[in-house]
């Protein structure tokens, strides 16, 4: 062979060496950057994950005591000094009622508890504990001591402190636009919407609620939350509405983050410390409850607040008596009555009446509840001096064909029957 053509070899062979070590070189770096990429945005993919997750059978029920894990969160903790309030148990000769009626048709209390994967249920009677059970305590739903998640129920408690500001005058007058406070929604579909109407769930803003389309807005919300978006930011982006306000009720949740910036204006302070010094910290509350927020540590006002079961009946306990709590004035008691009256205009999704972020019953007699979706509820029954809170990991809310109202229903009256039980007949619709 020529020295000519062994030269060729050896400089292919080079060559070749080159490319293999420029192309290992150019994978590790690549390597290196996505480590690096992944390091920077482990939580963020943590909480994607997690989303996507969140409501998997075999995790549901932890999920729902431990969101504090999953996403961003903020601490409330009560003021030291103030009254402390512990819930007085009271054996009762009397029990939960076998059987309820629906429709016209008989269902097992305990069969219906377990289907709707109940884990905790209490039973407030004249302000004491008749009953208390956590039936899901061994499967990672947690006894007394965990933390549930709200969800919608903490529309309720946006709705009593909005209604403090609005009573201090810090919030003029209900029919002041949205837009008088928060000045960043001009131009969108709540410019010019009377504050009333977000109460309400009138808005008229265009946005699917459907927990169960993955581009719903709400699961687009959702997503915001878990990447690490703004939740200002995307009620901004909301442009269309479907109607004139006040005119419909439609339940949409991004109505309450926006009742949230107007309290945020108004006050000038974040919703959580907003609500410990006007709400929480007269409460005579023993225990840190805490806020889910977004990346920017804005609350989630609409769903994010996580507390005991217990504490959730102190609330409904506090508006079951016209807001007074411990012998003093916590919410003022014609925004309790104001607040908790049907006042929304009718809805073409169900038959239950609204008022401001509470919910009215069909047929109702002195009721009124707040509800989360998987199966929260705060029930208060004026007339039997009586509140029922149930927390809920079912994943079938939502899977009845009727965005799960007929389960809303249906619950509605097994706590009615409850309050029969406990109560007498005569106390309960």
């Amino acid at each position: 062979m020529s020295s000519g053509a062994e030269q060729q070899k050896v400089v292919t062979r080079k060559n070749h060496r080159g490319f293999g070590w420029w192309f290992k070189r150019v994978a590790l770096v690549v390597v290196i950057i996505a480590i690096v990429a992944i390091g920077l945005n482990y939580e963020r993919i943590k909480r994607l994950v997690a989303v996507n997750s969140l409501f998997e059978d075999d995790k549901i029920a932890y999920n729902f005591t431990h969101m504090d894990e999953l996403f961003h969160s903020k601490t409330i903790t009560p003021k030291p000094g103030q009254k402390r309030h512990t819930w007085e148990v009271v054996p009762s000769d009397k029990k939960l009622p076998e059987t309820f009626t629906f429709e016209g048709e008989s269902f097992a209390v305990d069969t219906f508890l377990e289907e709707t994967r109940t884990t905790a249920l209490l039973v407030i009677k004249e302000g004491k504990i008749v009953y208390e059970s956590y039936p899901l305590e061994d499967q990672q739903g947690g006894g007394q001591d965990a933390r549930r998640i709200s969800w919608s129920m903490a529309k309720s408690f946006l709705s009593a402190v909005f209604g403090v500001a609005y009573k201090d005058g810090l919030i003029k007058s209900l029919d002041d636009a949205v837009t008088d406070y928060v000045p960043e929604l001009k131009g969108t579909a709540y410019d010019g919407v009377p504050i009333r109407h977000v109460l309400n769930m009138a808005s008229g803003v265009k946005f699917n609620e459907d927990y169960l389309d993955f581009n719903s807005d709400i699961n687009k919300m959702g997503r915001v939350l878990a990447i690490g978006g703004s939740m200002d930011e995307f009620a901004a982006s909301l442009k269309e509405s479907e109607r004139e306000s006040g005119k419909q009720r439609h339940y949409v949740s991004i109505d309450t983050h926006v009742l949230g910036m107007v309290l945020r204006a108004a006050t000038g302070k974040p919703a959580r410390q907003y609500l410990n010094e006007k709400l929480w910290s007269k409460m005579g509350v023993e225990h840190e409850i805490y806020y889910v927020t977004d990346e920017e540590g804005i609350d989630f006002v609409l769903g994010g607040l996580n507390m005991r079961t217990r504490d959730y009946a102190r609330f409904g306990q506090l508006f079951l008596q016209d807001g007074y709590w411990l012998g003093e004035p916590v919410i003022p008691k014609d925004w309790v009555r104001e607040s908790t009256r049907d006042s929304a205009p009718a809805s073409k999704d169900d038959g239950m009446g609204y008022a401001y972020q509470w919910w009215v019953p069909k047929r109702a007699n002195d009721e009124f509840f707040a509800i989360g979706v998987y199966g929260q509820y705060i029930y208060i029954n004026r007339v039997a001096n009586m509140v029922v809170v149930k927390n809920s990991a079912h994943t079938g809310f939502r899977s009845d064909g009727h965005q799960g109202t007929v389960i809303e229903d249906k619950s509605i009256e097994l706590f009615r029957s409850i309050v029969k039980s406990y109560a007498g007949e005569d106390k309960a619709p």
